[in-house]
């Protein structure tokens, strides 16, 4: 039945057995700390596979043991989300720094080389050149409008081709939404692969969530999420998600079964209820950017929209896009005219979408990256990447787009009336 079903439709059922549970139509929150076992035995062979000491058998379960290392609810969680995916396994962990953290941390070590993409989500990239500079990993940033060889050439230039670990991407990028090319990213690991060792290349699918792209589709050896975003969706929430083949999931598991940052039971409950809902809050989120994204593009105060919709369908990206992604998703980012005084007085001046930093939730969300998200990045990068004092980022929900449309209108007059009266000050000066 499994495969005739889309995910959408698993997502009530998939993984759970009502006659395990008395009968309850959804799975209880099985709020225990241990897990007891039938015989020595079966603790003993529960132990051998949690600690990676030997594969499982054909037709072998990891058995329940410690909600440190396994639990009802996170084990369905994680069967249901490899369903989006098409992936062999899935690990949730208590937020998306932490599932990023892990996954670096498990695949790159001292005096390996991180190739990374930028921009990348601010908490990523203090972890890359701060935490895992500090402990001698080195890491070269690429820009979208690097080709193949310019990075290839990157990395040779930099003497630690040899050691080059990992590719990391954010695709599309926060907040710019710029795009990089997956399969590139594979060629370029493959490159500098050895027959002995394999470059493994993680993306950061957080901006499309499960439904709107398929990183492992398209070359990525894993995929990551904050599922406090799309996945978990109501702002009620902090996780995180990997998923990829079975090999690389064993030791992500392992890592993460001693690092102790799986989620709580209650946590993998409200993912569960969020997944039934997925498919439908994330289709009404991209219908309303396309309406919002429309009004913005004719705005005389925005200098310009960034947006996957808006992209020109006789360029390179244009193939690109259409390639990895589905739908133009529900992320916007937009330059108004001015700089930061503008910008905040647009942020002042909204009340139906708030003020909050996070994305992918039903209610619409706005922020200013350069003096928020992105703040900790040097002047110079900022500038670089595009992160202006202009520059408003805009996470759109579920509401009805006429009414965020009125209230971006809104705000946007208060900005108007605000230039207005310093040009008046300037004359009179």
């Amino acid at each position: 039945m499994k495969d005739s079903l889309r995910p959408e439709s698993l997502m009530m059922t998939h993984g759970y057995k009502p006659e395990l549970s008395e009968g309850a139509i959804k799975p209880p929150i099985f709020q225990t700390s241990t897990f007891a076992f039938k015989t020595a035995e079966e603790g003993k062979a529960y132990f051998e596979l949690a600690y990676g000491l030997r594969q499982k058998d054909q037709n072998e379960d990891l058995g329940l043991i410690y909600s440190r290392i396994n639990n009802p609810n996170l084990e369905i969680l994680e069967d249901r989300l490899c369903l989006w995916d098409n992936a062999d396994q899935c690990a949730v962990f208590e937020s998306g720094m932490s599932a990023i953290s892990t996954v670096l941390l498990e695949f790159v070590k001292p005096g390996d080389l991180l190739l990374y993409s930028m921009p990348v989500y601010g908490g990523t990239d203090h972890f890359i050149n701060h935490f895992l500079k500090d402990i001698g990993v080195h890491a070269i940033g690429f820009l979208p409008s690097h080709s193949k060889e310019e990075i290839i050439e990157m990395v040779e230039s930099s003497g630690h081709g040899g050691r080059l670990g990992m590719i990391y991407a954010e695709t599309p990028a926060n907040p710019t939404n710029d795009l990089i090319d997956i399969q590139m990213c594979r060629e370029v690991a493959a490159h500098f692969e050895k027959t002995d060792k394999r470059i493994y290349v993680a993306i950061d699918n957080t901006y499309m969530g499960p439904l709107w792209s398929s990183p492992l589709e398209n070359g990525a050896d894993l995929v990551l999420y904050s599922a406090t975003k799309y996945i978990g969706g109501h702002s009620d929430l902090i996780a995180g998600a990997v998923l990829g083949n079975t090999e690389i999931m064993q030791r992500v598991k392992v890592l993460r079964t001693f690092l102790g940052n799986m989620p709580s039971p209650n946590t993998c409950w409200l993912l569960l209820r969020s997944l039934e809902t997925l498919k439908v809050r994330m289709e009404q989120q991209a219908l309303n950017a396309q309406h919002v994204a429309k009004y913005l593009n004719n705005h005389s105060l925005i200098d310009k929209v960034y947006y996957l919709g808006n992209i020109d369908q006789s360029s390179s990206n244009y193939e690109l896009y259409k390639r990895q992604y589905s739908s133009p998703g529900a992320m916007i980012a937009f330059e108004i005219k001015g700089g930061e005084k503008e910008a905040f007085c647009f942020l002042n001046n909204l009340d139906l979408i708030k003020l909050a930093v996070s994305l992918g939730s039903t209610e619409s969300l706005v922020q200013h990256p350069a003096s928020m998200t992105h703040i900790g990045l040097c002047p110079n990068l900022k500038k670089q990447i595009g992160i202006t004092d202009s520059l408003v980022r805009l996470s759109i929900g579920v509401e009805h787009y006429a009414d965020l449309i009125n209230d971006i209108d809104k705000a946007l007059i208060a900005v108007q009336i605000d230039l207005e009266i310093n040009e008046e000050d300037l004359v009179v000066g």
